[in-house]
């Protein structure tokens, strides 16, 4: 088994259907026997660039321990999901069980936030 990185975003328009997409990828990684580290969902953001003339998706990101076809499997599960418009998918050395920096950046832009709310 090897450890990996998920990142996928999203199409807008299926934003109310993020929870039962991710568990079914995360229902079918555990089923193949394998672990989940890191879930994190990031939320709508804004794209770097357009894709497909969208200017937002929802991000996630998942860490996981798993078989080469169990991660073959997943990635056509992925490929042939018309909600899914980006992905990617990397081996890494160990897993990886940190918050994120972006998951950080997002908690802390949310407390700068309501502190001007509190301020004015």
């Amino acid at each position: 088994m090897f450890y990996y990185e998920i990142i996928f975003m999203i199409h807008p328009e299926y934003s109310e259907k993020v929870t039962s997409i991710i568990n079914s990828y995360t229902e079918f990684i555990i089923n193949e026997n394998g672990k989940i580290y890191r879930s994190e969902n990031w939320g709508r953001r804004q794209l770097a660039y357009t894709i497909n003339k969208l200017h937002k998706a929802h991000y996630f990101l998942m860490n996981i321990k798993a078989k080469k076809s169990t991660v073959a499997d997943l990635e056509k599960k992925i490929r042939f999901n018309d909600a899914i418009i980006r992905s990617l998918i990397l081996k890494v050395k160990n897993s990886i069980t940190i918050e994120s920096p972006m998951l950080k950046n997002k908690e802390k832009n949310l407390i700068v936030s309501e502190q001007k709310k509190l301020n004015t």
